[in-house]
């Protein structure tokens, strides 16, 4: 076993029991927020600890993939693109998981699995930009133009995070503010007391081993896809 193998084995390994943790915290410690009343609003609640983790760690996988998308630009480095790669396709996993707990949540709170909120709207966009992105890597053969046009989409697609955080503060809005001062018309916010604060951050800690576990597993895997290609590629054409 490698020291990349091994340093992968254990964040998986302590992503693992840390998400035992956050599912015993949330379901057994974590109190309901005053401000709900029904039982079915106090109980898909809990969703939030899991729903805003998804988002964090989308926003940071798109972070990631945008600043090896410079780094591809500046030095050409194919590990750069694999990095770029490996975390737009993590990041869209967890922004659908995203838009999944929230449409779960949305429906005995708004009595709607949908509506075009700002936030939601601007959620709805980003994601459709990173599907964009890997259709994008599909319909190009030439590896190097494929990584080149990829590292450019993944840094104009990263505008979409700053404006999809700053909705719920911009404009007016049903989406609740959980961090920061919303809009007056906010509806829904709920402070974090003591115990809620904890699990809320103990979550997100989760949530990020658990992005670098997944990171450290998809890249590898893609670099050494790569380089069996590589490899038969000089053995068709020797």
């Amino acid at each position: 076993m490698t020291k990349s193998d091994l340093l992968t084995a254990i964040l998986l390994a302590l992503a693992g029991l840390l998400m035992l943790g956050a599912v015993v915290l949330v379901f057994g410690v974590a109190p309901d927020p005053a401000n709900l009343q029904t039982p079915v609003e106090r109980y898909s609640q809990r969703i939030f600890y899991f729903h805003v983790p998804t988002w964090w760690v989308g926003f940071l996988a798109f972070i990631v993939s945008a600043g090896a998308g410079v780094l591809y630009l500046i030095t050409r480095h194919e590990r750069w693109d694999v990095i770029s790669l490996s975390s737009v396709e993590i990041g869209v996993a967890f922004t659908t998981m995203g838009l999944i707990t929230g449409s779960i949540w949305a429906k005995p709170t708004w009595n709607t699995w949908w509506t075009w909120d700002p936030r939601l709207t601007t959620a709805a966009i980003g994601w459709l930009m990173y599907i964009g992105y890997l259709m994008l890597r599909g319909a190009i053969d030439n590896p190097e133009r494929r990584a080149r046009f990829a590292a450019v989409f993944a840094i104009v697609a990263f505008l979409s995070v700053p404006i999809n955080f700053m909705a719920i503060r911009w404009w007016r809005t049903i989406h609740p503010v959980v961090i920061g001062a919303g809009s007056a018309d906010a509806q829904g916010d709920f402070t974090l007391g003591p115990t809620i604060r904890m699990v809320f951050f103990y979550c997100l800690f989760t949530f990020t081993v658990f992005y670098f576990a997944l990171m450290s597993l998809r890249a590898r895997t893609e670099w050494l896809t790569r380089r069996v290609e590589h490899l038969k590629q000089q053995v068709i054409f020797r």
